[in-house]
């Protein structure tokens, strides 16, 4: 008798824990942050409004790690503030970005920000570039040419400078998540500038259904065109492509995607990476990494990675659209 009453008692607290609504009411916040928009949704029993937290920790965040915030710790890292000391959030990402430095053979690389700045897609000034220009911008470029030795970050030359843009976005989903997590959330979904980090269900009890664009130039409004539905639940997702971030200049089309050992946009006809892993920063760089690399020096990549799962697109010879994914991604995906 005494252990059917256990039996039952331990049925009964499964099915709370599986219920949405046992941990109180779905919520939502939204708002603007490192020049993009954020959507968070979560389920507390007490916590209805954490818009003033949630904003108050996005500023923390950019006072860190944003390039585009003149007294943030990179941006005086850049301009060689020799007073300045990193905080938890920069040295986070700092050791991740040398990690993936290391893992993919540098096509990923911090130290890219003059030439990133250069062509446009910084914080910088266009430039006029021609070989002999971008060949003198690479001699700042390079992981080597920088450390991190307590709090501070040591450069070789005063010239290196640092973008973080291509994994920070990543980390502030972390970070959000995290403290989601600190205040006791189980279900919840964090979105910021598309990346994306879900735990748990949503509030109809399924997992967390995210849409995927469809790479088409053009295509400029997130969720307007789907090429495909990611079912996703305790994991991350981040999405870089080249349809959206671009230019066109004597009739060239110029794209974000820099290639750190040319100094050039990649050419190829990678169009779309999805990446779906555990930290959305990984994501977020691997994402960007792929895109460099170009599809299948990516899709070795990806099948060196342990714990990372990935859905390419690709323009075939014909111009048509063509899919490649790993065998872990089967399980997540649905039809728009």
């Amino acid at each position: 008798m005494k252990f059917r009453l256990i039996l039952l008692l331990a049925l009964l607290a499964w099915i709370i824990s599986c219920n949405p609504g046992s941990d109180g009411a779905y919520h939502s916040v939204q708002g603007f942050t490192q020049g993009t928009t954020f959507s968070i949704t979560y389920q507390h029993s007490t916590m209805n409004d954490l818009q003033g937290e949630i904003d108050s920790l996005l500023r923390r965040f950019n006072s860190s790690l944003s390039s585009y915030d003149s007294t943030s710790i990179i941006s005086r890292i850049n301009w060689n503030d020799t007073d300045v000391k990193t905080d938890s959030m920069f040295r986070v990402v700092f050791r991740e970005s040398a990690r993936v430095y290391q893992v993919t053979g540098g096509a990923f690389d911090i130290t890219l920000a003059p030439v990133i700045n250069a062509w446009g897609f910084g914080s910088g000034q266009q430039m006029e570039l021609d070989s002999a220009m971008i060949d003198s911008l690479l001699h700042y470029v390079g992981k080597d040419k920088v450390s991190l030795v307590g709090e501070k970050v040591l450069k070789t030359d005063p010239n290196v400078k640092l973008n973080v843009n291509a994994i920070a976005q990543g980390y502030s989903v972390d970070v959000v998540s995290a403290y989601l997590v600190g205040l006791g959330c189980r279900n919840y979904m964090v979105e910021i500038g598309g990346e994306i980090r879900t735990r748990g269900v949503n509030s109809k009890g399924n997992f967390w259904r995210i849409g995927v664009d469809r790479p088409d130039y053009g295509n400029m409004i997130p969720g307007q065109q789907l090429q495909v539905i990611i079912s996703m639940h305790n994991r991350s997702l981040a999405t870089s492509g080249n349809y959206r971030k671009f230019y066109e200049k004597n009739g060239v089309m110029i794209t974000h995607s820099i290639d750190p050992s040319t100094g050039y946009p990649k050419e190829s006809n990678l169009l779309s990476v999805t990446i779906l892993t555990d930290e959305c920063m990984t994501a977020d760089a691997y994402a960007t990494t792929c895109m460099v690399m170009g599809l299948e020096k990516a899709k070795a990549f990806i099948d060196d990675q342990k714990g990372v799962d990935a859905y390419f697109i690709y323009g075939d010879e014909f111009g048509n659209y063509q899919v490649w994914f790993t065998n872990g991604m089967k399980k997540y995906i649905e039809s728009p």
